[in-house]
C-alpha cells in the first residue's frame, strides 16, 4: 500500500538542520504516526511520503518555504511573564512555548527578559532553515473513520478519545 491521502503512515526520522542532528525518533523512540492529509506534517515532508511504501526509506532536503517558511522580520513581540511557565528561569536565545489567547500553542525564541516582560521572536526557531529528513517507513494503512473524523492517526495501545 502507498501512503496519500487519508492514509495512516509510521515512520522513524532523523532531522539535520546545517549539519546539525536536531532530533530523531531512531534513538530508541517510537515511530511517528501521522494521517496525511490533515496538516499533521509540514508540507515538504508530506508530499514527500506520498506514494511510499512500508520498508522504503528516503533523504528528503525540504526549502524553508515547504518547512516552516521564511523568517519575517519585526515579528518581536512583548509578553507578560506570567503568560510563560518558569518565565523567570527563561534567558535569551532559549525556545519556549507561548499560549495564544485565541487556543493553541506556539514555539517562540526569547529575545530579551526584563522585570515584568519577555521579549519573544515569533518566528519557528526552524523558520529560514533548510530541513534534512532521513525517513524509514515502518507501516501505512487507510485511515480509519473515526481516524479521519478526528484528523489525526490512533497508533497502537493509544487510548480512545
Amino acid at each position: 500500500m502507498k501512503a496519500g491521502k487519508d492514509k495512516v503512515i509510521a515512520f522513524h526520522y532523523t532531522l539535520t538542520v546545517e549539519g546539525e542532528k536536531v532530533e530523531s525518533s531512531h534513538d530508541g523512540g517510537e515511530p511517528l504516526w501521522i494521517l496525511l492529509g490533515h496538516g499533521q506534517l509540514i508540507p515538504g515532508l508530506e508530499k514527500a511520503l506520498e506514494d511510499h511504501g512500508a520498508g522504503d526509506t528516503l533523504q528528503v532536503e525540504i526549502p524553508a518555504a515547504e518547512g516552516y517558511g521564511e523568517r519575517q522580520e519585526g515579528q518581536i513581540q512583548r509578553v507578560p511573564k506570567k503568560y510563560f511557565q518558569q518565565g523567570n528561569r527563561l534567558k535569551p536565545g532559549m525556545t519556549t512555548v507561548l499560549s495564544l489567547k485565541q487556543g493553541g500553542q506556539r514555539v517562540v525564541t526569547v529575545h530579551k527578559v526584563g522585570m515584568s516582560t519577555i521579549d519573544v521572536d515569533l518566528n519557528h526557531p526552524m523558520a529560514g532553515k533548510t530541513l534534512n529528513f532521513d525517513v524509514a517507513i515502518q507501516e501505512v494503512r487507510d485511515g480509519t473513520e473515526e481516524e479521519i473524523q478526528h484528523g489525526h492517526a490512533h497508533p497502537p495501545g493509544a487510548e480512545a478519545h
